[in-house]
């Protein structure tokens, strides 16, 4: 069994985004004991007065972003105002994040409770019906981003990325300001995750989405899409490649998408102003 050593960090909230590990490393050659940086990564589970509406597995870090965040993106709460209380509690199984919400949106959250277990890898769990699987995107309105924005961003991301050069297993997303400038980013094991760590942290310091952009080390899935529309975000840049739903999303909601973002080059799939 691995030998797991958290490493204890002060500037989060709870637990650690990391931990130790004691592996062994192989070549040809020989064999070596060492001490390896892992993530950590924990079920999470958003409480809403009382009600456990889902459980993620997340890295414990920036939970209240994560919270707040969560629930703007998934339409639970349509403003921040509407978020009373947030505490983080250490249960027995993992992370429970206890909120205390508006009787009004709990009243509309109990009309469409759904279980979201386990969002790492998937979006869409627990959704009853195909028909509720992609919900109305909203209307948004972009920005007007250069390429020499974007890829002044890109070429500053990796610096920003603390977790994932110590771990090698985490997803960075970064706000930007219109000439490429990161302001803030967040990590996570789950790419949906820390975008919704980032739209936490971005609305609780009244961040103008307008004079921005949201560089995300993913791909583009519909659901990123999705999410950064909900709270009014007008253009996603993703270093990976964008889905086919993600481009008719982006569309429809009137969103700067780009893809393939390297050093060098990038792809823009919709652009409004075009």
């Amino acid at each position: 069994m691995l030998a797991v050593k958290l490493v204890e960090d002060n500037s989060r909230p709870v637990g650690s985004a990391r931990a130790v590990v004691d592996v062994r490393r192989a070549n040809q050659r020989k064999t070596a004991p060492l001490d390896d940086h892992i993530a950590m990564e924990v079920p999470v589970a958003m409480v809403y007065n009382g009600i456990s509406h889902a459980v993620m597995m997340a890295t414990p870090a920036d939970l209240k972003d994560f919270a707040l965040g969560f629930s703007l993106s998934e339409g639970i709460l349509t403003d921040t105002a509407q978020l009373f209380d947030c505490d983080v509690k250490t249960v027995e199984h993992g992370l429970s994040v206890e909120m205390r919400i508006a009787s009004s949106c709990l009243a509309a959250l109990k009309q469409r409770r759904r279980n979201l277990t386990g969002r790492t890898g998937c979006g869409l769990c627990g959704t009853e019906s195909l028909a509720s699987a992609i919900r109305p995107v909203r209307n948004v309105t972009a920005p007007v981003v250069s390429d020499d924005a974007v890829q002044r961003a890109l070429k500053m991301f990796p610096q920003y990325q603390a977790l994932q050069a110590q771990t090698g297993a985490s997803h960075g997303v970064a706000w930007c300001d219109l000439t490429g400038n990161i302001v803030k980013v967040r990590e996570d094991v789950g790419r949906h995750n820390a975008l919704d760590k980032l739209i936490g942290a971005l609305l609780q310091t009244h961040t103008d989405l307008n004079q921005g952009f949201v560089l995300v080390s993913s791909r583009a899935s519909y659901e990123m899409v999705h999410k950064s529309c909900a709270v009014g975000i007008g253009a996603l840049v993703a270093v990976s490649a964008p889905t086919s739903l993600a481009i008719e999303q982006a569309a429809a909601a009137g969103q700067l998408l780009i893809g393939f973002a390297r050093e060098g080059r990038h792809v823009i799939y919709n652009n409004p102003w075009e």
